[in-house]
């Protein structure tokens, strides 16, 4: 029994002191990296309030476009890789805008929840500024749903989507096999379910049936948070990594974006 608690004891010391690692996994570049993406694309550096600086991407619509996307994406990579998907969304004539949290890619700084809400914030301004879209959509991905979801309580848009969201980064950081541990002090919370609750747009939700890594019982705790005028898709089949691969997913894009 000694063992046992020693054990769990030192599980409880490693994961709260690693969970800073376990959330934010970005890959830095270095400042003269040059991007390549298969369509055109303009580079950014964006200063923040706190003396950093944030690297940002703007793909533009293939034909005229209907607004602009803010693309949140998740918790691991750089622009490189996210870039790609902007094509989802550009050849439905919208405007993308990505940025890489701190200590992403280009970006300088270290993350924390509380940079990446004010870094959120920081690109909110700067696009209203730049491109003063009318209709501006935010779209969070997986650890960017929590970013999204918590900049569509201070601004409305037309329509809030989040992709394979979690309930609480907790859910994710301590899955159903290391349930004793959620009692731990959290140095990070990421609730989409208390953003939710704050937030007035209509929602749409996206969620892989078979994803192990945002399990959907996680998401579908999510619903409580919905409105009659919501969405809650599960795509049969999907994962984490793969929604985009299905029909399912460029409809439920198609009938989300107005």
């Amino acid at each position: 029994m000694v063992i046992g608690l020693a054990l769990y004891l030192a599980t409880c010391l490693v994961l709260y002191t690693f969970q800073h690692r376990f959330i934010f996994q970005g890959d830095p570049l270095p400042h003269d990296y040059t991007f390549q993406f298969n369509q055109p694309f303009r580079e950014f550096t964006l200063p923040t309030p706190d003396g950093e600086k944030l690297s940002a991407l703007f793909f533009p619509a293939e034909d005229s476009a209907r607004g602009l996307v803010l693309y949140f994406h998740g918790n691991a990579d750089n622009l490189q890789r996210w870039g790609n998907y902007a094509k989802d969304f550009t050849w439905r004539h919208y405007d993308v805008l990505m940025i890489d949290y701190r200590g992403y890619g280009k970006s300088t700084g270290k993350p924390t929840e509380d940079h990446l809400y004010r870094d959120a914030e920081t690109v909110w301004a700067w696009a209203q500024q730049q491109f003063k879209s009318p209709n501006t959509i935010i779209y969070g991905r997986s650890l960017g749903a929590a970013v999204a979801s918590r900049l569509a309580i201070t601004h409305p848009t037309p329509v809030l989507i989040l992709e394979t969201p979690f309930d609480e980064i907790a859910s994710v950081v301590y899955p159903a096999v290391f349930a004793p541990l959620r009692g731990l002090p959290a140095r990070h919370f990421f609730s989409n379910t208390r953003h939710l609750a704050q937030v007035n747009s209509r929602k749409v939700i996206i969620a892989g049936e078979h994803d192990w890594i945002v399990p959907l019982a996680c998401t579908e705790r999510l619903k409580a948070q919905l409105s009659p005028e919501d969405q809650f898709i599960v795509i049969l089949e999907g994962g984490h990594h793969n929604l985009r691969e299905f029909d399912e997913y460029h409809q439920a894009l198609r009938q989300a974006l107005p």
